[in-house]
């Protein structure tokens, strides 16, 4: 009976077939030696400043760094036992490695719990294990979210088989430490349980209201995090605003950059293609939707239409989830009973050829991030250890498919030579760190770093020349320019070039000679008041 059911799987629904895309999904890291995510490095610069901050007194001049208990910490404790062991840009590397392949082994199982086999169609989610918001660099979320599905899988295999004392007693500590590693992941899952355990109560035969009120208990294991957020949220200093709701065209474009990456046109195509499969399982009579993913799914996307893009401050809360409510989406179809083998597996086929298509595009894509990476973090090598470091990234007011990722580049000074970044970012109860640095002024944190040519409407952003006019240079020894807008040269009077690459350029602060003459007039021209600039005192 054994060898029979082994000999019905399809190549892929074979566990060596999981495994191997997987393994597969990993590629495009293995080159870069910082995974070129948008974020990271700024992360990275305060995994330095946590792991090093009683040995080195200047950080603590700089910035203030007290551990907590947030939803937000995944990364952040992994690294401690990590970085002993392999150094902290390789431990890193590591746990940003292991992401994609939870994310392909978790979309994968949970599509064989529910369907009993791994469904041809459900190839088709894989590529959403590099979505949008992993580009961006949202580690804890993306991990917690990885974490989620895995766990996810485990709820319903444990309620397949009956063991539901046995699930309790694991999702009660399961459950807080996901909410540990990030809020999301938490929610996530609890959504996604909740869904599930709806359709098994009703599928008992209860009704709709009664199997509503019993998924409610169901559920209780996962609820104690709760207890967490109100002590977290309620705290001291705890700050950021929750707003911007309905937003609908935002809304409506993060759904389409869900696998946005670097090329838009292949970005836009890959994605058309999960509507064009999504659509099939609503006109094609070969392919159908589960009731329990596809109830998932509707409770995602009900989610996602209802969460702000700004809660607690962080931003693009909305966006976080529009690659996970596809994702659930696709692996909610299935073949009918009646498909031909020969139907499955060019199914399959096409899935495996996109997954394979969208690898080799992230993989180029890391590639060539890697290399401006590596050209622009030249410049440390004229940095010393210790130096007081002001950065400005060139960027535009025009939102570009291709970003630079270049915004939190000045964060690994910090993590490599233990300067000054003035990119951290600095919301209490948001992350264990904040910058203190008063003599800095308005130039201490995030997104002080960000420059343009001409002030950008609704943006924090200052122009270049306004940045140059009137960042205090008592406060600093460096400035380093990556790849700045146009400036006018007479501001980088008193800075003495000590290395250049193109447009790029590090800065060192010659305290003896006075700086460039700016009158109100030039300052007023440089920020446009008009538009709202705020020049700090």
């Amino acid at each position: 009976m054994q060898a029979n059911t082994v000999e019905r799987l399809h190549w892929w629904q074979t566990r060596w077939f999981v495994v191997a895309v997987a393994l597969v999904s990993a590629i495009p890291l293995l080159w870069p030696t910082i995974p070129p995510l948008v974020d990271l490095p700024g992360h990275m610069g305060r995994y330095r400043v946590q792991l090093d901050f009683q040995d080195y007194p200047w950080l603590s001049d700089w910035y203030h760094f007290n551990w907590s208990l947030i939803g937000n910490l995944g990364v952040d404790l992994l690294i401690i036992p990590l970085a002993k062991i392999f150094g902290l840009e390789l431990a890193v590397k590591l746990i940003v490695l292991t992401i994609p392949p939870l994310m392909v082994t978790g979309l994968l199982w949970i599509a064989r719990e529910v369907h009993g086999r791994i469904p041809a169609t459900a190839l088709f989610a894989l590529p959403l294990a590099y979505s949008f918001p992993f580009h961006f660099g949202f580690v804890n979320f993306a991990l917690s979210i990885a974490i989620a599905l895995n766990a996810f899988a485990l709820w319903l295999r444990l309620a397949r088989l009956g063991h539901l004392r046995m699930r309790t007693i694991i999702f009660v500590p399961l459950s807080c430490l996901l909410w540990v590693c990030h809020t999301f992941g938490w929610g996530v899952l609890g959504v996604l349980a909740f869904s599930a355990e709806l359709i098994r109560q009703h599928d008992r035969g209860h009704r709709w209201f009664d199997a509503w009120l019993r998924s409610c208990l169901g559920c209780l294991p996962l609820a104690i995090p709760m207890v967490l957020m109100v002590m977290w949220r309620s705290g001291e200093h705890v700050a950021g605003q929750t707003g911007d709701w309905f937003n609908w065209s935002a809304k409506i474009g993060w759904m389409t950059m869900v696998l946005r990456d670097r090329w838009q046109a292949f970005d836009i195509a890959s994605t058309a293609v999960l509507y064009v499969i999504l659509f099939k399982g609503v006109r094609d009579p070969n392919i159908e939707y589960s009731r329990n993913l596809g109830l998932s799914a509707l409770f995602l996307l009900v989610v996602y239409i209802l969460l702000p893009r700004i809660v607690f401050g962080s931003a693009y809360a909305d966006m976080r989830l529009a690659p996970f409510v596809i994702a659930i989406a696709v692996i909610a179809l299935r073949p009918r009973k009646g498909l031909s083998i020969r139907g499955a597996t060019t199914l399959a086929a096409l899935g495996l050829a996109f997954f394979s298509m969208r690898i080799a595009s992230n993989t180029a894509s890391f590639f060539l991030y890697d290399q401006s990476f590596h050209r622009e973090l030249k410049a440390l090598d004229h940095i010393p250890d210790g130096a007081r470091l002001v950065t400005f990234v060139g960027t535009t007011c025009r939102s570009q498919w291709r970003m630079s990722r270049l915004e939190h580049l000045p964060a690994i000074a910090l993590e490599r030579k233990l300067a000054y970044a003035n990119d951290q970012w600095s919301m209490a109860g948001g992350q264990l760190l904040t910058a203190h640095y008063s003599d800095a002024k308005g130039f201490a944190h995030d997104p002080s770093q960000i420059v343009t040519q001409l002030h950008c409407p609704r943006e924090w952003w200052r122009p270049l020349n306004l940045s140059l006019a009137i960042f205090p240079r008592t406060a600093f020894d460096y400035v380093w320019l990556i790849r700045p807008p146009l400036y006018e040269a007479r501001l980088t009077a008193g800075l003495v070039p000590v290395w250049r690459d193109g447009s790029s350029v590090l800065f060192r602060i010659d305290h003896q000679t006075p700086g460039p003459q700016v009158s109100h007039e030039d300052i007023a021209r440089y920020a446009d008041l008009r538009k709202g600039v705020i020049v700090p005192k």
